[in-house]
């Protein structure tokens, strides 16, 4: 006598519709949260808690420094040097700069110095949403919580939340709390080299300097520096 097949068709129905459901909210929660962070200000990042348990397994005191303040507060000469920095195309392209990505792959298959691709797009979409790594999984999230904030956020938006989220030196995160930390000023007085500084600073600002920088910086910076004049925003 055959056997039923009846529990085991039962069983892939019941994890198809488990994992459909799961689909349905994943989407709805993050579009969601995007397009709650459309308008309001982001008041934490998973990086920010990871820092923070870092600290405290460590033993040392935690500390978080973080001022949200509007891209109106934040001086046109920084948003000008982490374009020149980290995302030359950032007004031109939709989330993802392919010739750029090709490049670094090309780079790091070479065994050079490993490298990213990523626009400011993308590192706004895992500063806010996701956690470090150089995972696929955590890559593939990446590209689609890319997809959303294109989507949904104006350019200038997205600007306005990476200078508030990125991290700026140990347990200083945003543009403001940055440049109080490095500069004792604001961040929208910032001049052309202080914002070069803080640009420059970007792939590495638990290691970097913008103050007192080494020569491989200071190079950097004095480029950046002179891009900040040839760079226009336009929104």
């Amino acid at each position: 006598m055959a056997k039923s097949t009846q529990p085991k068709t039962n069983f892939f129905k019941r994890t198809f519709r488990l994992i459909w459901k799961v689909f349905i909210w994943f989407n709805i929660i993050s579009i969601g949260f995007v397009l709650l962070y459309k308008f309001v200000p982001v008041p934490f990042t998973p990086l920010m808690a990871i820092r923070a348990i870092e600290q405290k397994m460590e033993g040392k005191e935690m500390t978080c420094s973080h001022d949200w303040v509007s891209i109106d507060k934040i001086s046109p000469n920084l948003q000008k040097a982490v374009i020149a920095s980290e995302d030359g195309k950032f007004l031109e392209h939709n989330g993802f700069d392919f010739e750029s990505m090709q490049k670094a792959f090309e780079k790091n298959q070479k065994g050079k110095k490993i490298r990213g691709g990523s626009t400011i797009s993308q590192q706004t979409a895992k500063n806010v949403f996701l956690w470090p790594g150089r995972s696929y999984i955590r890559k593939g999230f990446e590209a689609y919580f890319t997809l959303l904030i294109e989507v949904f956020w104006s350019k200038k938006r997205i600007m306005e939340v990476y200078l508030n989220s990125i991290e700026m030196g140990k347990g200083v995160y945003g543009a403001e709390a940055a440049s109080q930390h490095w500069y004792h000023k604001s961040a929208q007085n910032l001049s052309r080299n202080e914002a070069a500084g803080l640009a420059v600073i970007l792939p590495n600002p638990r290691k970097y300097n913008p103050v007192n920088p080494g020569p491989y910086i200071r190079k950097r910076k004095a480029t950046i520096t002179k891009y900040i004049g040839y760079t226009k925003l336009d929104y």
